[in-house]
């Protein structure tokens, strides 16, 4: 095993770093604040190649993976924006490159993947319904076949970013679930116009993640040519996995990002803070010792993100150590920034001290894009070897 970072992935971070610091936390604040899409960060990502880091050369990207990937949110995370960036890569570098990437065709790949390495395109997916939330393979949404098109009728919810997006990665039964002999059998992945007026959203008002909106969404009536299919017919669960683990990477990797983040700001203020007898509190141990735990939590959770990453790009199995660092950092990222909050007291609770807003964000990724609960699940049936519970 080699642990050392290469020079090439050291560029990569130091080049996204002097992006990153553009967009600081002022920048973040004044987004939060507005309910605005950071638009200006995902087009200077997009024009110095971080947006296709992943994607391969002959289709305009970098060519590297999806552990360099990893790295460059990382820095973003850290610099400034905090988890929610992890949420940007998530929509369109995964939900559409990567699974363009791996199960589109030939055409699909010449048309979008350019577009999607520069910025000049935006993707959302819709899988997750009112009724399907952890249990996604009891959706609804149902494409029927029409001669060379599927008519789509049916509902999502939390569905990111759709108000931004050009292309939906829309999931849909073109085989309804009491017609199949396995319920992973009949889901298909459809490329949709988020601008289609067969699709309407709401927008949901939430505690946090202000940047990236979240809107119900109704599709009705929706005609979609059979161009505009991933893979197969009926075969999309097994590609969706593939965009799953991915997305649990690239949620990870904000969460180690947000981690370092909070540990930065509490500890600048631990040192400056002073309260009794002239000396800073962060000389306290009652102060030192949890963030100094924390710190090791958000160590390993890296550790296991950057295994998750690489066996990905080896194209090996990689669900076990996906979720297991997705779990060790929702909860270490969120531990940590409430322990910032708590160090910094009154002034913690303040917007200008940024925490407030880092937490509020941090708090969704102990519940998406998977739950803690439905992480143990996997990790007692598919690790553990034992029953499964539902």
């Amino acid at each position: 095993m080699n642990f050392i970072i290469t020079d090439e992935q050291q560029m990569l971070k130091e080049g996204v770093r002097k992006i990153a610091q553009k967009y600081d936390t002022e920048y973040w604040r004044e987004k939060d604040a507005k309910h605005e899409f950071p638009h200006e960060l995902w087009r200077a990502l997009g024009e110095n190649g971080f947006i296709g880091v992943a994607i391969p050369e002959e289709y305009g990207g970098v060519g590297l993976g999806l552990l360099e990937m990893a790295m460059v949110i990382e820095e973003l995370a850290k610099a400034g924006a905090g988890s929610t960036v992890g949420q940007l890569f998530m929509l369109t570098p995964i939900f559409g490159g990567v699974t363009i990437q791996l199960h589109g065709s030939e055409e699909q790949k010449q048309e979008y993947l350019p577009k999607i390495a520069s910025g000049e395109l935006n993707f959302c997916m819709a899988l997750t319904e009112p009724n399907a939330g952890s249990n996604s393979l009891e959706i609804t949404t149902f494409a029927k076949k029409d001669g060379d098109h599927y008519i789509i009728d049916g509902q999502k919810i939390w569905i990111s970013g759709v108000d931004v997006a050009d292309k939906m990665l829309l999931v849909a039964r073109t085989t309804r679930i009491d017609e199949v002999n396995k319920k992973t059998e009949g889901i298909s992945l459809f490329l949709v116009d988020t601008k289609d007026p067969a699709i309407t959203a709401q927008a949901i008002d939430k505690v946090g993640t202000h940047t990236v909106r979240s809107d119900t969404v109704f599709i009705e009536n929706l005609k979609v040519h059979k161009d505009n299919l991933i893979g197969e017919e009926g075969k999309g669960w097994r590609y969706l996995i593939d965009t799953l683990n991915a997305e649990r990477i690239v949620t990870t990797a904000g969460l180690i990002g947000t981690g370092q983040l909070a540990i930065k700001l509490a500890v600048n203020y631990a040192k400056e803070r002073v309260v009794f007898n002239n000396t800073p509190i962060g000389t306290y141990q009652g102060l030192q010792f949890p963030l100094a735990k924390h710190s090791a939590e958000i160590e390993v959770a890296q550790l296991m993100n950057y295994k998750a990453a690489w066996l990905y790009d080896q194209s090996l199995p990689n669900g076990s150590e996906a979720n297991t660092a997705k779990l060790i950092a929702g909860h270490a990222a969120f531990d940590v920034c409430d322990r910032a909050m708590q160090i910094m007291g009154g002034y913690g609770y303040a917007r200008e001290y940024h925490i407030e807003r880092i937490w509020r964000d941090v708090r969704l990724f102990k519940i998406a894009p998977v739950s803690e609960e439905m992480i143990l699940n996997f990790i007692a049936t598919h690790n553990l070897g034992l029953p499964r519970s539902y």
